[in-house]
């Protein structure tokens, strides 16, 4: 709320962009507003009464919605609740609702007349003032048409949020897919656990809603301003790119660029491994290497883990094709994705009658991995194919997420990723893999031993040094362990995009630790893990964060980036990028505060995301 009132309203009004409350609208632009509540927002309310013949009305999760309290010609007060229909811009724009209606009443004669001036050189002009007004203020101050013969009282808007855990009771469970999908069901009626209202909204009325839906004083949240303010994202579709972050268009790197003719993206990963940092680099790569596997007669089958696909799945379509090719097809699909539930059952569904084999999860474990695995018959022999990464397997977020996947065709990670899916489709009690690290098997054992090793290289020789780069460090163990780094003299930088309960620099504890926050344009989802090894460098990428979660009750890899120029890649181009970062970074002090860096004024700043935007831009190019 400070943020809107001190900050972003301000500098929209300076860019002409302007929010009003409705009792400041001239008359003109309240005119405009309400001729659009008749014509398009009435129709589509629908007042809920509460009374003894009406029961209180069912609240949806994250619903903004009215209480209004009314007196009809009795003198009787009622209560009534008029749901915000989210189907409509929550921002009226009364500008365009204006514009609209001059346009449509120009004469057509004029229309059809040439500007003589029509050719002419003009300067361009500024933009137009825009003016807004929001929903349920407008609903708010038309609400006699809806309870015509009545005397409106009172109107306050309200918010409500509900649990969003759904238990799935997995051991009495018959169906996974069953029970996952009753979870989702069970989700819209979950306790509510917040109210959001305004400072002025009447003890009676609160009284009805704390009552009703069965909630203490201590789950209501007084705002001052407008609720739910995640609705401000409908003002991204006014057409200023000045006020926009820059359109950009994906690398795709130098190694996946065909040397001779005929050649494929096979192989290119015959020639290397293949290093890809997206949204940088494009994702298109990986759509193609799925895409080229189901067409390619030489492969016999394409094993997949699937956690957040998205509704727009070309990776699912390719496994789909692939599959009517005749191939081999299995897939985990992870029904336990929170919020992606009902996606990933239609996609589990689908692939089910096309024949594809689909697995749901395993038992009390979710599967966060994130691999595929192609199975090729080349001349007398098998070759294993390999996509492993730090994010999903979604077109949408690989624009808007920050992770590093790798293409590989290395014998061992591809015998360790069929051992993987023996364990995820079959029965396997398998311990030891051959260089993948596999939570909850062998994950969090090996990272200990290589922190280990860590301290135990610099008492020998003095050049001990950590990066991770994660979302999250919340495990105690790991983070006991960091310390001890520290008390032995290891340099430890720690790249935490989100929460971390590792406190640096506090003397004889963690004074060698450094802890950084990047918040971006883009969200921060790679895991690196990088140890200096006594000058023999170690890289491991993954898909888990430093959480009891990660480590613990899910299905996690973090995989070896074995190429020393790969190796260098991460340690000099990316890591250290970030850890040179100036203008989203945050360092976390001693007592948890975290504050920005020092040369945050000066005018050669470095911003890591649009640094390797320009990387990017520039091999395009050349």
């Amino acid at each position: 709320q400070d943020c809107l009132r001190l900050k972003l309203l301000p500098n929209l009004k300076k860019e002409g962009i302007h929010i009003f409350e409705y009792a400041h609208l001239e008359d003109e632009d309240k005119t405009a507003a309400n001729r659009y509540f008749s014509e398009t927002v009435f129709p589509t309310l629908t007042p809920l009464a509460f009374d003894p013949g009406r029961p209180f009305p069912h609240i949806s999760n994250l619903s903004l919605n009215l209480a209004v309290l009314i007196r009809d010609s009795q003198g009787v007060e009622h209560f009534a609740r008029v749901k915000v229909p989210d189907s409509l811009p929550q921002l009226v724009n009364i500008t365009s609702l204006q514009e609209v209606r001059k346009d449509a009443k120009k004469d057509s004669k004029k229309e059809a007349k040439k500007d003589a001036k029509k050719d002419s050189i003009t300067k361009p002009k500024p933009p137009k003032p825009l003016h807004f007004v929001w929903l349920e203020q407008l609903i708010i101050h038309n609400l006699q048409s809806l309870f015509p013969g009545m005397e409106i009282l009172e109107a306050h808007p309200f918010h409500v949020t509900r649990d969003a855990d759904s238990a799935i009771q997995q051991l009495e469970a018959g169906d996974l897919l069953e029970s996952v999908e009753e979870g989702v069901w069970q989700r819209r009626f979950a306790d509510v656990v917040r109210l959001e209202v305004n400072h002025n909204m009447p003890a009676e009325i609160l009284e009805i809603l704390l009552k009703n839906l069965e909630l203490d004083r201590e789950d209501v949240y007084k705002m001052t301003g407008p609720l739910a303010l995640n609705r401000l994202k409908h003002l991204g579709s006014i057409d200023r790119s000045d006020l926009k972050d820059k359109p950009f268009a994906p690398c795709v790197v130098a190694s996946l660029q065909p040397q001779e003719e005929g050649e494929d993206i096979f192989s290119a990963i015959r020639r290397q491994d293949i290093l890809l940092h997206h949204p940088f680099d494009s994702f298109q790569p990986v759509v193609a290497f799925l895409q080229k596997a189901a067409k390619d007669p030489a492969v016999l089958a394409i094993k997949v883990t699937l956690y957040r696909v998205g509704r727009n799945a070309p990776v699912v379509e390719a496994l789909l094709e692939a599959i009517d090719n005749g191939k081999q097809v299995a897939v985990l699909v992870e029904l336990k994705a929170r919020f992606d539930e009902e996606s990933n059952i239609e996609w589990a569904r689908k692939l089910e009658r096309e024949g594809v084999h689909v697995v749901y999860g395993l038992m009390n474990l979710k599967v966060h991995c994130k691999t595929a695995l192609v199975v090729r018959q080349e001349k007398d022999r098998i070759r294993r194919y390999v996509h492993l990464s730090t994010g999903n397997y979604n077109s949408l977020t690989s624009q808007l997420y920050t992770d590093v996947g790798l293409l590989t065709c290395d014998e061992a990670i591809g015998e360790d990723c069929t051992d993987l899916f023996n364990y995820l489709t079959g029965y396997s009690a398998k311990v030891e893999y051959r260089k993948l690290l596999v939570a909850p098997v062998n994950l969090r054992d090996r990272f200990e031993q290589l922190i280990r090793r860590e301290i135990d290289h610099h008492k020998k020789d003095g050049h001990g040094h950590l990066i991770f780069k994660m979302n999250a460090l919340v495990d105690r163990r790991m983070i006991q362990l960091l310390y001890e780094a520290s008390q032995a003299g290891v340099q430890v930088d720690l790249l935490v995009r989100g929460i971390c309960c590792l406190r640096p620099g506090i003397p004889g504890v963690s004074e060698n630790i450094r802890v950084t926050s990047v918040v971006g344009r883009f969200l921060e989802h790679s895991r690196i893990f990088y140890f200096h090894n006594g000058e023999k460098e170690e890289v491991y990428l993954g898909s888990a964060d430093m959480m009891p979660r990660n480590l613990n009750r899910r299905v996690e890899l973090a995989f070896p980036v074995q190429d020393p120029k790969l190796v260098r890649h991460l340690r000099d181009e990316i890591l250290a990028t970030y850890l040179n970062e100036v203008v989203k970074a945050r360092h976390m002090n001693s007592d948890g505060v975290y504050t920005r860096d020092s040369r945050h004024t000066h005018r050669r700043e470095q911003n890591s995301q649009e640094l390797f935007l320009k990387q990017s831009a520039q091999r395009s190019s050349s």
